[in-house]
């Protein structure tokens, strides 16, 4: 009977890991683009966004709300704000 209850434990233990891989690896993969209508491009929107986007918010003096909830003239402003202070290494512009 102990190996039985012992099966059953390496087999939870072997699903709980793959299920952690495979909820991370799906994170990994959602990539999002923002598009830019001004300047015609798009933007990954990916932790290194995020960090410009909080700078932006404390330069600027916004109020800290998600990009998707602004309006489409604070978007523009951001956008414009980024094309000004791009990131050579990593910029996809």
């Amino acid at each position: 009977m102990r190996r039985y209850w012992r099966k059953i434990g390496s087999l939870l233990t072997a699903l709980v890991f793959l299920s952690m891989v495979g909820i991370t690896g799906c994170a990994v993969r959602g990539t999002v683009r923002v598009y830019d209508p001004d300047y015609d491009d798009y933007h990954v929107w990916n932790q290194a966004e995020i960090v410009y986007y909080q700078r932006w918010e404390v330069e600027t003096n916004h109020p800290d709300r998600d990009f998707r909830h602004r309006g489409r003239e604070e978007q523009a402003e951001y956008w414009r704000w980024r094309h000004q202070h791009p990131d050579n290494d990593r910029d996809q512009h």
